[in-house]
């Protein structure tokens, strides 16, 4: 290499010393940070409540089938913990409104995790055409007397709908004797759950072999429940001001056609999306009410 004069062998040492010594640095950085990520950061496996139960019925857990499926939905909503958050802050603006309906028809508590499931304590469209918190089809709708047309849905309507998942869960239940089992029929119909109980000669939830949604239903609610009863166990923490909190509102009586919601709703100080927000239930921008059927509107009351 005679064409490298010694100003050049300079510069090609000191070259190779840099590229050597960067590399090095980048090599001490590298086994620095993920020294750090392995004392930080870890993984655990979440432990299954010893004594868990569902509106008082206990689970076998010790079928390995059993409990393999309630360790899965645990550790599911465990480390789903964006989803499972929102669950606790909606769970207590939304419960205080459930909680009662569900002691007032004599239907256990533990039903209140049932629309955790079906809706997240959202307003939500199934592709089957279920519709609002408790996830209701027009049929079941309109069987247990509630309004459904282009102006009014009150499916949407929570008290409302929560009565007549009420009056569904305890005929379901007179029919199954079973709490379980008529969680079970929510999902899949009492028609259907009848077929397969009958299909298969059981009379056990935890005995039946059903579709994958069905399969995976009461034990959905059962890992909720453990962890929503004990949100620090499962690594959860919040202040309850990070919770949504209960929506304060008064009631008025119309039994008369309303031609815009919009105007309506200034004259309450509200815009329309706020009084859209209170009442779901109210499908058009206007209300016809040929009947002059008696409808109750909830407006928003101003915190003091």
């Amino acid at each position: 290499m005679k064409w490298i004069n010694s100003t050049g062998w300079i510069g090609f040492i000191a070259t190779l010393t840099l590229l050597f010594t960067q590399g090095t640095r980048d090599e001490n950085e590298d086994k620095q940070y993920f020294q750090a990520f392995q004392n930080s950061y870890g993984i655990y496996a979440v432990p299954i409540p010893k004594h868990i139960s569902f509106a008082g019925e206990q689970p076998p857990l010790n079928d390995p089938d059993v409990h393999e499926r309630l360790d899965r939905e645990i550790h599911v909503n465990t480390y789903w913990q964006s989803n499972s958050l929102l669950l606790f802050k909606r769970a207590n603006r939304y419960f205080p409104i459930i909680e009662p309906i569900l002691k007032k028809y004599g239907v256990p508590a533990d039903f209140k995790y049932l629309v955790l499931i079906e809706s997240g304590l959202t307003n939500a469209v199934s592709p089957s055409g279920a519709v609002g918190f408790w996830q209701i089809m027009k049929g079941t709708a309109e069987d247990y007397g509630l309004e459904i047309n282009a102006e009014v849905d009150e499916r949407y309507h929570l008290e409302k709908a929560t009565e007549v998942a009420c009056n569904y869960i305890l005929d379901a239940k007179s029919k199954f004797g079973s709490w379980t089992l008529a969680a079970a029929s929510y999902n899949m119909g009492m028609r259907g759950l009848q077929n397969q109980l009958s299909r298969q000669s059981a009379a056990n939830y935890y005995d039946l072999h059903l579709n994958h949604e069905t399969f995976r239903y009461v034990f959905r609610m059962l890992a909720l429940k453990a962890i929503m009863e004990d949100p620090k166990m499962y690594g959860f923490h919040f202040r309850p001001k990070d919770l949504y909190p209960p929506l304060k509102t008064k009631t008025i009586t119309i039994d008369s056609a309303v031609a815009d919601f919009a105007a309506f709703a200034n004259i309450f100080d509200l815009s329309y999306k706020t009084l859209k927000y209170h009442n779901p239930w109210l499908r058009q921008s206007y209300l016809t009410n040929k009947t002059r059927k008696t409808y109750e509107i909830s407006i928003p009351v101003a915190e003091e």
